[in-house]
């Protein structure tokens, strides 16, 4: 249950802390004095929309802070340890949010940053948000199926065990219905692919042959050039030039005079093993150079295959890409679409009998989830007419009608409607077409109490639920509320009705106030004296001794009424 809120700089609240009971707690004030604001707030931290416009205005952020009891909401803890955020050992859940104009916004659980997904799946578990808007969504058509889903727990498992099969079955249709389409385009494709195919296979390319091929050309294309640069090169080592000796011979000479001249000075050895040494290598590659030479080979026919296997390449890189290894990727996907274009009426064979077994699935499991429907809506019906009565509608009948069709999607193969009858011996009648708003609130409140006896959520919070109601019903209404809030789970009411405010366990009173020229919203928790001048209020208008008495007796009677159910439990 929510343990306590506090709420700063958020729209017209500059700072205000309110505690809250395990029972009914009722939110009053003048029209407009910041009641929604605060609900607002509460949205916010438990995940809903939010933005830099509900910052308070000369203030650059806003801060949110939600303390639960979580001690039995076991949802709620399950999703904590997925997420690696510790627990308290008192059950104790603290929510943060912040928001600022500056964009530095956070949102911390127990102390540990979170993400706002993480924050909502939390929310969804602690509080159900009820008003105006979701009253009006009752009138919807698409609503009614997920609110007889959601109140019977036969009908989950099931629905999620149909959408798995559905998917799957969906997925085949797809796929076979774009193989049938595509039969043209698939010839087409076959022929190209085929094509191709073949000529990449025909140049029987491997990596590394591009570069060196390249070398390979460049040699045997300057091949004179080189032969003539071998022949100087060898002749200037051996033989010299225009009355010069070979640098060979010249060095052998060095290497002569040297070795007289260490027999006198050993200083010179090592002058004489460089000369050695070098000596040596010259001769090595006067060797070399002679073979390679001898070895030398123009061959304009070998060149000009060559030159002919690049073109190849370079024709092929222009059409199936950059590098050989490009190209043989592409080679190899090709090959394989051929291989699934060539199998075609094989694929389409297990595509067809692979559809027809998910088809039966399908059409089976929907079946069964609309026999679980079909229990869902007699239970639900049943209820909600039960609360009708308790709530002043004692001749009303509504009725959730659920059809088969054979129009299967990802909720099934059913349609439903809920259906609404006043008075005896009127015809059941689509809701949107017959309920006042007076009727709908009420009925809204009565599939709210049916489904809050089978939901997990811990706190429920209705937005000004009295919309169109008065008198008699109100009382009932009031009782109804209190009820759920005495047996089922903590309640946060917003109320205009007296009736339903002296059901209070806990009456919080909303007001606007100027405080240094600014207008603020000021929250207070009532004493019992001061909650009876507040119905005294909401009675008549005005606080006098007639109202004040009235006011007084109207929460004794509440008092008396609550403490007779708990005498019956």
């Amino acid at each position: 249950m929510l343990k306590s809120l506090t709420v700063i700089n958020f729209a017209l609240i500059d700072r205000a802390y309110i505690e809250f009971v395990s029972g009914l707690n009722i939110l009053t004030g003048e029209t407009g004095a910041g009641k929604s604001i605060l609900i607002d707030a509460l949205s916010a931290i438990i995940g809903g929309r939010s933005s830099t416009d509900s910052i308070r205005s000369g203030t650059d952020y806003f801060r949110i802070e939600a303390v639960f009891d979580i001690e039995n909401i076991s949802s709620v803890k399950a999703i904590l340890d997925e997420q690696g955020i510790p627990q308290e050992e008192d059950g104790t859940l603290i929510l943060t949010r912040r928001l600022a104009k500056n964009g530095k916004n956070s949102i911390h659980v127990n102390g540990c940053q979170a993400t706002l997904t993480t924050l909502r799946k939390v929310g969804e578990k602690l509080v159900d948000m009820h008003g105006q808007h979701e009253n009006q969504a009752l009138l919807k058509p698409e609503v009614h199926l997920s609110l007889t889903d959601a109140f019977a727990s036969g009908v989950r498992p099931k629905l999620e065990e149909y959408r798995q099969i559905y998917k799957q079955w969906h997925t085949i249709k797809t796929e076979l219905a774009s193989l049938i389409q595509d039969s043209r385009e698939r010839l087409q494709r076959e022929e190209m692919l085929s094509w191709q195919t073949q000529e990449i296979g025909a140049a029987a390319l491997t990596l590394g042959e591009e570069e060196k091929l390249e070398s390979q050309v460049k040699i045997l294309a300057n091949s004179e050039k080189i032969s003539n640069a071998i022949s100087h090169s060898y002749a200037l080592l051996n033989q010299g030039s225009k009355g010069f000796s070979g640098v060979v011979s010249c060095l052998a000479e060095i290497k002569r005079d040297l070795e007289t001249a260490v027999r006198y000075d050993d200083t010179l050895n090592e002058q004489l093993a460089i000369v050695t040494d070098s000596l040596y290598q010259l001769e090595e590659i006067m060797g070399d150079l002679r073979d390679y030479h001898d070895n030398l080979d123009f061959n304009p026919g070998k060149l000009a295959k060559m030159e002919e296997r690049l073109d190849v390449i370079h024709r092929l890189k222009k059409k199936y890409g950059a590098t050989i290894e490009d190209i043989l990727n592409y080679y190899e996907n090709a090959s394989n679409e051929l291989a699934a274009i060539t199998h075609y009426d094989e694929r389409l064979t297990e595509l067809e009998q692979e559809e027809r077994n998910l088809a039966g699935k399908v059409e089976q499991l929907a079946e069964e989830l609309n026999n679980q429907r079909q229990i869902a809506a007699r239970l639900l019906s049943r209820q909600v007419s039960e609360h009708l009565a308790d709530l002043g509608m004692p001749k009303a009948k509504f009725l959730v009608e659920v059809n088969r069709n054979h129009q299967y999607n990802i909720d099934g193969a059913n349609d439903v409607a809920f259906l609404f009858s006043a008075n005896s011996g009127e015809e059941a009648r689509f809701l949107h077409k017959v309920a006042s708003g007076g009727e709908l609130s009420r009925i809204a409140l009565a599939i709210k109490t049916v489904c809050s006896e089978r939901d997990g959520t811990a706190t429920m919070v209705f937005d000004e639920v009295d919309a169109g109601i008065g008198g008699q019903t109100a009382q009932k209404v009031a009782e109804k509320i209190a009820r759920i809030a005495a047996f089922n789970k903590q309640v946060l009411c917003i109320t205009h009705l007296p009736q339903i405010a002296a059901m209070a366990d806990c009456h919080i009173y909303i007001e606007k106030v100027l405080e240094k020229n600014r207008t603020i919203t000021q929250v207070t928790a009532l004493t019992t004296k001061e909650q009876v001048s507040e119905l005294a209020r909401m009675t008549s208008g005005e606080v006098t001794k007639l109202s004040m008495d009235n006011a007084a007796q109207m929460l004794e009677l509440a008092k008396r009424k609550k403490k007779n159910w708990g005498n019956k439990v």
